[in-house]
């Protein structure tokens, strides 16, 4: 693979793409008439060429100048005299609010471009956030942690949104230039530069896109583009994107082509759609049937993966040969839900629905989804689809992630709010199970430091933030009381980003290392033999509750041998696991004892 410098770049029908003799820039702007393209100027006087668009059919404007090239920066001018970003902008120097700057993105030359990818069921995924997971907070600097990833056993990292977002830190999902990787993580060319580095050592990347709404500070859409939204459906933030009204074509083209860039013009080995289930689209062909389609045929091997609180099985189906004929996997909100609540307890929310309930533990561990359209009473209405046709690789699962941590008022991790013992029984479960196991940054070495949630607004949009913030938890009893509120990290505050940044040099502490070998042990047991396994096993498995907390879990594989968990996890001693003829891949705990758990292959 090395050696290979070919150049990629993904042609789209907007924006600004190099062409011979200078630079065809593209707008989609169907309620203005007239439109002109300002560039700045290199002379000395400083002055900003404003140059005429033609006016085409169907809202677009088009213009071709040699005036232009590679690194010129520049905006659209509106009738009003406003100026605007590219939607379509492969790059912001200068944040949301500043001007957009052409791009070759023929200038990166791959070293590896020629890499073949890895079958989904070798995944173990590892989610980071590049402006947390370093000091530095660049995708450059991420690149220093790659030979860790690896020697751990990720072979797939997943990084939490890129695309531009105002100010100097957010989650990400506050994005409203979906083409441009934000400039606070570096250049186009250094996110290629960590895509390559990752294949170099045989590691995946997947890219986290949201599709379902653009952030409230920078989206200029509805300056110029009104039709690009629809009142005729409703999300959790506001009018949803037009994907099936009248004149949505550009819409779903401008969507569409952007996950095509991302796996192109990138080199990404899959993508992770946000929040389908805001994804509104009562047309002919839902957006998320005609998108899957496009990639898959673009390129096949690309691992498409979901978030739907729907729990929608339909995406995951797979073809009489096992692949999927939309996604690949979507992230399992279940086994993080059972799991969660028994180590730690908790009842709050929507974890009073779990809490307790041994079939539903059974349920999600065997067959994916733990609410198979049974009322879920926090929804109160019914939630998810049969599931136990599906093989367990087409679900993520996890015990941590950004959101699950994130979204707690103080950001505690697990390691702060479970025993030793419950955590270590519960990673256990999770990281040798059938499905494909996601990590969350730090959690392999036991990190301690919260994710809070963070974001970088200003004036009154920062104070309906951060007051809304604290509204959010008002209803939870711990938090009526208005100085506990107070307590609650402000989200604008740069320390509340501050102390989510990982402390690398906690690596050398004794107790950290001890997690480290204890994830890498059970990752190395993964990788030998349960990975080798995974292609045959085409459905769920079959459980079986024997108490409280405590479950048995098999898996059969086409050898007439089968998988087999069992598991006791409560703080209570259980009979003790029958003897089964077989191999033990992991024991933890005494066999049935409080959080105990046992992994074998056998007849």
């Amino acid at each position: 693979m090395t050696g290979n410098t070919l150049s990629i770049v993904h042609r789209m029908p907007h924006g600004a793409e190099l062409r011979p003799g200078g630079v065809r820039f593209r707008f989609w702007a169907p309620d203005c008439a007239r439109v002109a393209v300002e560039l700045e100027s290199r002379d000395a006087a400083g002055m900003a060429a404003a140059l005429p668009m033609a006016a085409l059919a169907d809202g677009w404007h088009e213009l071709t100048t040699g005036e232009a090239a590679a690194g010129s920066r520049y905006r659209f001018v509106l009738p009003d005299g406003l100026k605007v970003p590219d939607p379509a902008s492969r790059f912001q120097p200068e944040d949301v609010h500043g001007p957009s700057e052409v791009i070759d993105a023929r200038a990166y030359a791959w070293q590896h471009a020629d890499w073949p990818g890895r079958p989904w069921t070798q995944a173990v995924v590892y989610e980071l956030h590049v402006g947390a997971f370093t000091a530095e907070g660049t995708f450059l600097a991420a690149i220093r942690h790659f030979d860790h990833l690896v020697a751990l056993g990720v072979t797939a990292i997943e990084l939490m949104p890129v695309a531009d977002f105002p100010g100097a830190r957010n989650w990400g999902y506050d994005g409203v230039l979906p083409y441009a990787p934000d400039a606070v993580y570096g250049r186009p060319e250094d996110l290629k530069a960590l895509v390559d580095a990752a294949h170099a050592r045989g590691v995946m990347v997947i890219l986290d896109v949201v599709y379902n709404h653009f952030g409230p500070d920078g989206n200029y859409l509805p300056l110029y583009a009104g039709r690009f939204f629809t009142e005729r459906h409703e999300t959790p933030w506001g009018a949803a994107i037009n994907y099936d009204g009248p004149h949505s074509a550009p819409v779903r083209d401008f969507i569409i082509h952007n996950a095509l860039y991302w796996v192109e013009e990138y080199n990404l080995d899959g993508l992770r759609l946000d929040a389908v289930h805001a994804i509104i689209d009562d047309g002919p062909r839902h957006l998320l049937d005609e998108l899957a389609q496009r990639v898959r045929e673009f390129r096949p091997r690309t691992h498409l993966l979901l978030e739907n609180e729907e729990n929608e099985a339909k995406w995951l189906a797979r073809d009489a040969g096992g692949h999927p004929r939309h996604y690949t996997a979507q992230w399992n909100d279940d086994v993080h839900h059972v799991l969660h609540v028994a180590a730690t307890g908790e009842s709050a929310g929507y974890y009073a629905d779990y809490l307790g309930d041994t079939q539903k533990l059974g349920r999600a561990l065997a067959e994916g989804f733990a609410f198979q359209g049974q009322m879920m009473p926090f929804r109160g209405a019914p939630r998810g689809a049969p599931s136990g046709a599906l093989p367990p690789p087409a679900f993520v699962a996890f015990i941590q992630n950004h959101d699950q941590i994130g979204n707690r008022a103080f950001g505690e991790r697990l390691t702060r709010i479970a025993t030793l013992e419950a955590l270590r029984a519960v990673a256990a479960v999770y990281l040798l199970l059938p499905q494909v196991p996601m990590l969350f940054m730090g959690e392999e070495w036991g990190c301690t430091q919260p994710f809070p949630f963070f974001c970088d607004f200003t004036g009154a949009l920062a104070d309906a933030v951060r007051d809304g913030r604290r509204e959010e938890f008002a209803r939870f009893p711990e938090f009526r009381d208005e100085a506990m509120r107070e307590r609650i990290p402000d989200p604008l505050a740069e320390e509340t980003f501050a102390s989510a940044v990982l402390h690398w040099r906690d690596l050398d502490l004794p107790q950290h290392a001890g997690w480290l070998d204890f994830y890498t042990r059970l990752l190395a047991i993964r990788r030998s033999a349960v990975v080798p396994i995974l292609d045959g096993i085409r459905r769920g498995g079959r459980y079986q509750v024997l108490g409280d907390g405590v479950v048995t879990v098999r898996w059969p594989l086409r050898d007439g041998e089968e998988l087999r968990l069992e598991a006791n996890l409560s703080p209570r001693p259980a009979a003790p696991f029958i003897e089964v003829p077989g191999h033990i891949l992991w024991e933890e705990g005494t066999p049935g004892g409080p959080w105990s758990v046992r992994w074998s292959i056998g007849p």
